[in-house]
């Protein structure tokens, strides 16, 4: 059976995904796995048959609603209950504190969504935005970053410093959920999503590490361990309702979106 899938980004933060993509090859499935290009949309690869099954968020399709883009995926499965980004300086700062950040520079991931998380999570430890200087590229005192971390010593976690929320998730055409590869391929992401959960980093990270030929086995697995520990993948793989609320709280307070969107209109029951 052929199942393709996209990812939006790729990192360890998604190894349920990648551990259930290596599951269903080896039981002799064709999986294609690719990452979002540059000018690509998920909506638009899922309208189009380019994709079957792509890795985004609830909150992908919130802007999609209010320029009226139909038709939109629905969201059946959760990856990640918590941000998985983190906060890097060029050197260990043991006593950090989130107020250091301001008269500071500050590479910020500008993808809609950790940026929105990362302005939640600033003012939730009393920092004011507009005193961090934020910069697109180059160098800066921090990096925002998915791990596996690429540089620097990482200081602060941005799932940590604020509530559980609907992070991540996988989405699809309301018509591939009637077909045999969706049931195929949700059956073996829920227990993918278990073990990835449960299992010694080690073990996981060496199942995924052809995902990752350029990172050494021990960044890896210590990615795997740091969203273990932050409780990423606690749950089923239902997406919840105050979670996904959550997200509506923080776009919200971010000033991301203009107005809050039903549950049932982007979730799957």
């Amino acid at each position: 059976m052929r199942i393709r899938v996209t990812a939006s980004r790729h990192s360890a933060f998604y190894s349920p995904l990648l551990s259930c993509i290596h599951r269903l090859r080896g039981q002799g499935h064709e999986v294609p796995y690719s990452v979002l290009g540059a000018g690509q949309r998920s909506y638009a690869l899922i309208r189009d048959g380019a994709t079957d099954i792509m890795q985004s968020a609830v909150s992908s399709n919130w802007n999609g609603r209010e320029m009226g883009v139909e038709p939109l995926p629905v969201h059946f499965a959760q990856i990640n209950q918590r941000d998985g980004f983190f906060l890097a300086a060029r050197e260990p700062e043991p006593g950090f504190e989130w107020k250091q950040l301001e008269g500071r520079t500050l590479l910020a991931d500008q993808g809609a969504q950790p940026l929105a998380m990362l302005k939640y999570a600033v003012r939730e430890n009393g920092v004011e935005w507009k005193k961090i200087k934020v910069v697109r590229s180059g160098t800066a005192d921090y990096v925002h970053q998915q791990a596996p971390i690429a540089t620097g010593e990482i200081v602060a976690s941005v799932g940590a410093s604020m509530p559980p929320v609907a992070f991540s998730s996988l989405c699809c055409s309301r018509e591939y959920q009637k077909s045999e590869g969706y049931r195929v391929f949700l059956n073996e992401y829920a227990q993918a999503r278990e073990w990835v959960r449960t299992a010694p980093a080690a073990e996981v990270a060496q199942q995924v590490a052809s995902f990752f030929p350029d990172v050494s086995a021990e960044r890896v697995t210590e990615a795997v361990q740091r969203y273990q520990a932050l409780g990423c993948w606690e749950g089923g793989v239902e997406i919840p309702r105050d979670l996904y609320e959550q997200a509506l709280n923080v776009f919200q307070a971010t000033g991301a979106i203009a107005w809050r969107h039903k549950y049932e209109e982007v979730v799957s029951a």
